[in-house]
């Protein structure tokens, strides 16, 4: 097998990797008697210009690197010291974890992604930055953004806030939540927010919540099924929803045995694979799961994401999480993300229409697009 050199990785897998290994439980330094801890050194780049990694690593491995990466973020959150509002958040969830009283699951997120058999919801995920995507490399503010979510039918703005990889921070949810806020009595009206970060702590998700987000996700593969139970107690105890990301039959059963209501397919391409992930899901008797495809941006300027879409809707998915194919044609009148949003919720089958026939090129294709959006 060809090895991999460190700056042949993918720019934030490489970052990840560097990342040295943490023991200590970022938000219980805030813990009575509690010292400070100092953040590890990481090596420079001339020490690590020649690590050799191959592509045989493992995803659980990937994993462990990911999840050391955040864990060194939240550490040096926690080290700058948090305002006291997230403060006040964290120990009412260590207060909730403290009672053995079972704790009730919201379910406003849930029924609002969804919706009767045959259609499809949008969750449509801000972003400042698409590095690598081979198109745009910035998108528009987020105040800009978001009302045209709410307008062209999206049921919900994701914020992906992890700066790294996304270019956002829990300033830009607040930006979105404010945003919407000013939608209340209007037809449509404001969206729910959801905290799309990386949680490997709690305080993430008392600093999701001091935010104004109505739902955070959590990555079954990062942090396995012990944990993913204890955040969507200690979600719960905030009025917060969890979306459990997934990428394996095996892990969406145990998300749905963590006790997770919506799960979303992530990192997976083609909907018959991401169907064969909740295909054979065991779900207990009187609970419902909602589930969601996360549609990956392909590297071409067709539109076979919204195509996938359609073949998600009719394969049974609930919803479709779109991201980095919203912005793939930047501001273009035509393909902007509203109209990208309103096509993916068109009632279309591609037994009868090709979405891809807007490719950049050939005779017709933009007027194509706009006789879907009709």
């Amino acid at each position: 097998m060809t090895p991999l050199r460190i700056h042949q990785l993918p720019t934030a897998i490489a970052a990840i990797a560097l990342l040295t290994t943490l023991s200590v439980d970022p938000s219980s330094a805030f813990a009575p008697g509690a010292n400070k801890f100092p953040i590890q050194s990481l090596p420079t780049r001339s020490q690590t210009a020649n690590t050799i990694f191959t592509t045989s690593t493992s995803l659980n491995a990937l994993g462990v690197f990911v999840r050391k990466a955040k864990e060194a973020d939240v550490r040096k959150y926690c080290q700058d010291g948090p305002p006291e509002s997230v403060l006040s958040l964290l120990q009412k969830i260590k207060d909730s974890s403290d009672k053995d009283d079972e704790v009730e699951l919201p379910t406003e997120l849930q029924t609002l992604l969804t919706k009767r058999k045959g259609t499809i919801t949008i969750i449509a995920e801000y972003k400042r930055k698409l590095e690598g995507s081979g198109f745009i490399t910035d998108v528009l503010d987020p105040v800009l953004l978001s009302p045209v979510f709410r307008e062209f039918g999206a049921a919900a703005v994701a914020v992906l806030a992890d700066e790294r990889t996304g270019g956002c921070t829990y300033d830009d949810i607040v930006a979105v939540v404010e945003e919407q806020d000013e939608a209340l009595g209007d037809v449509p009206g404001p969206l729910p927010v959801i905290s799309s970060d990386l949680i490997v702590d709690e305080i993430q998700i008392a600093q999701a919540a001091d935010s104004g987000a109505k739902a955070v996700t959590v990555t079954y593969g990062v942090v396995g099924e012990e944990k993913v139970q204890q955040f969507i107690k200690d979600a719960a105890s905030l009025g917060l929803e969890v979306i459990v990301n997934v990428g394996t039959a095996e892990e969406a059963q145990g998300a749905v045995n963590a006790g997770a209501s919506i799960i979303s397919v992530t990192g997976v391409d083609g909907s018959d694979n991401k169907f064969a992930v909740i295909e054979s899901l065991s779900i207990p008797e009187g609970r419902n799961v909602c589930t969601i495809a996360n549609i990956l941006a392909k590297d071409n300027k067709a539109l076979e994401e919204v195509e996938e879409a359609w073949m998600c809707r009719d394969a049974g998915f609930n919803c479709v999480w779109v991201s980095d194919a919203l912005y793939k044609a930047g501001n273009d009148p035509v393909e902007h993300p509203g109209a990208i949003i309103s096509t993916m919720k068109a009632k279309s089958s591609v037994k009868y229409a090709s979405p891809k026939a807007r490719s950049g090129k050939g005779e017709g294709a933009r007027e194509y697009l706009g006789d879907i959006l009709m």
